[in-house]
């Protein structure tokens, strides 16, 4: 199966996705999970922070998961901002909660449970970030515009 992942997939995923669950929460606003998290709020998805260290606690206004299996709600898409060793066990609970996609942010990879996920009917998009996707889709909206 080809592994690349192309715009308009991209695209589709961001459309179609309702609920996220934030893997790696930070509650520190100079964190990239953060800024990522605050724009995905602003953009009207529902967000659930996941960090065992927080849980319980408030990231941006959202209750904090310790784990995405504790989560009572169905998620559409996990984004990860842990390091790639934590991939497979995201992956594992991403298939028991019927996750529809596995979003890995810029520079983490596991191509085994990428595999694996892809073979659980997950779409995996690997090495991207919401926020310059997000970007990408409005300078393309202004050229359009023209």
């Amino acid at each position: 199966m080809n592994n690349i992942v192309n715009d308009a997939l991209v695209d589709e995923v961001l459309r179609k996705t309702k609920t996220i669950a934030l893997i790696g929460a930070s509650m520190k606003e100079e964190r990239p999970s953060n800024s990522v998290m605050r724009n995905l709020l602003k953009r009207g998805y529902k967000v659930f922070p996941v960090n065992p260290g927080h849980e319980g606690s408030e990231v941006l206004g959202q209750k904090c998961f310790a784990k995405l299996t504790d989560i009572p709600y169905q998620i559409d898409m996990v984004d990860v901002f842990r390091q790639s060793k934590a991939v497979p066990e995201i992956v594992e609970q991403a298939i028991k909660c019927k996750v529809k996609t596995l979003w890995l942010q810029l520079n983490i990879w596991h191509p085994d449970a990428e595999k694996k996920a892809r073979k659980n009917g997950i779409v995996v998009i690997g090495n991207r970030c919401p926020n310059i996707e997000f970007r990408r889709q409005e300078r393309l909206a202004k050229v359009t515009k023209i």
